[in-house]
């Protein structure tokens, strides 16, 4: 009797990143690997991609994510970026490669990327490796990020690889891995400034009508197919942004690495190195050891969101004028206070859900005496908020709603 197929290896892939052609990414090999390990599988992401968990075991896992068996080609995307305010031309995705493209059950289309997965050309002479404690930190980041509320990319799989991978910061040999990302996609702010850096405009207009036909399709029934369309995709991107930074702070995180190179076109949260949660609350806290001068602190981030929105307008000026640019990105303050606000509600508690919008239109903004405690007060960001919640669930709302005044 013949063995049962894996499912993962029937999955139908579309090639969209792929049908730009070769101008932006390489086809790459995977490593081989002495062992594959399954470490974490997330169920509901099968799920999501219209798969039954129950039907897929962990070696199925292990031969389509650890041994990458039955898939090709494997693209290592191209890209440039600033990376703490420098510009760095040799970039690329080094040490993972875009799995492919596929529709999960409400028809979008989601990208699987991986990282840890070995050398590509844009490796610069690292090994292409992901140590298990990155990994199970990526699991983590990603997982939290999304129960509260952030939107991020999530891990579908981690793999441990058997190799011992010499670090820097360990004194000793550290495990290996290679994980699998679900992500709305890939592409980045730096895919544009790498088509800036060769002038190649005809290149970065391809670019941004694949981006806004496959992750803002609804402007294309608003917007002429022109410059109006792409004005109104950067104008919709900005305000993706200022959303996502909203929801770093609200969630109390910081991202640690926020070069354009992590900055996704579909204004999703992704890649997560050196991030960290907040103890306390402190506007300087930093999440890189390496960041001396405090660049991408927690309480820079929405600035630096901001100011990489603006270095994005320099490649999109090769097609588009200034000045409804401009225009767009002096929306991002506005749209960035407003969904603070949302968000930190929603932490508090004092969401749709839980309170009736007739008793939260009689109430103060809690939001503004709320960081003043948090900031006058070495109270723990994350329990301060679950503590909360929880009392406004089982006894509703203070009798005196002064007092949040």
């Amino acid at each position: 009797m013949s063995a049962r197929p894996n499912p993962l290896l029937g999955l139908s892939f579309e090639g969209a990143i792929e049908d730009l052609g070769p101008e932006y990414w390489d086809v790459v090999e995977a490593a081989q690997f002495p062992l594959t390990r399954l470490r974490f599988r997330n169920d509901t992401l099968l799920r999501q991609l219209g798969l039954d968990p129950a039907a897929i075991s962990d070696a199925d896992l292990e031969e389509a994510y650890g041994r990458f068996e039955g898939r090709t080609p494997l693209l290592a995307l191209r890209y440039h970026g600033y990376q703490f305010g420098s510009y760095n031309p040799l970039l690329g995705d080094g040490r993972g490669f875009l799995y492919g493209q596929l529709r999960d059950r409400h028809g979008q289309l989601q990208d699987l990327g991986t990282k840890g997965s070995g050398t590509t050309p844009w490796s610069r002479g690292g090994d292409g490796r992901l140590t298990l404690k990155g990994g199970v930190r990526e699991v983590i980041a990603a997982e939290a990020l999304q129960r509260l509320g952030v939107s991020t990319s999530r891990t579908l799989t981690l793999i441990e690889t058997g190799e011992g991978l010499w670090r820097g910061d360990e004194p000793s040999p550290t495990r290996s891995s290679v994980m699998v990302r679900l992500a709305r996609t890939h592409l980045r702010f730096g895919t544009c400034e790498r088509l800036l850096f060769r002038r190649q405009p005809a290149q970065l207009e391809r670019l941004l009508r694949h981006v806004v036909a496959v992750h803002y399709p609804h402007l294309q029934a608003i917007h002429s197919d022109g410059e109006q369309l792409l004005v109104a995709f950067y104008g919709e991107l900005v305000q993706r942004v200022a959303r996502l930074a909203a929801e770093w702070m609200a969630a109390g995180f910081t991202h640690g690495v926020l070069n354009t190179d992590n900055m996704s076109l579909a204004g999703e949260s992704f890649d997560y190195g050196p991030f960290a949660f907040l103890e306390t609350w402190d506007p300087g806290f930093t999440a890189a050891y390496f960041d001396h001068d405090g660049l991408y602190a927690y309480g820079r981030q929405p600035l630096i969101c901001q100011h990489n929105l603006r270095l994005l307008q320099e490649p999109l000026a090769m097609l588009l004028p200034r000045a409804p640019l401009e225009a767009a990105l002096e929306a991002f303050g506005a749209a960035y206070d407003a969904h603070y606000r949302r968000q930190m509600r929603r932490r508090l508690g004092f969401d749709a859900v839980l309170v009736p919008s007739e008793a939260l239109a009689d109430l103060p903004d809690p939001v503004p005496p709320t960081v003043r405690l948090l900031a006058g007060w070495p109270v723990a960001y994350g329990r301060f908020f679950a503590a909360l919640a929880e009392r406004v669930r089982a006894g509703g709302l203070p009798a005196a709603a002064d007092d949040l005044a």
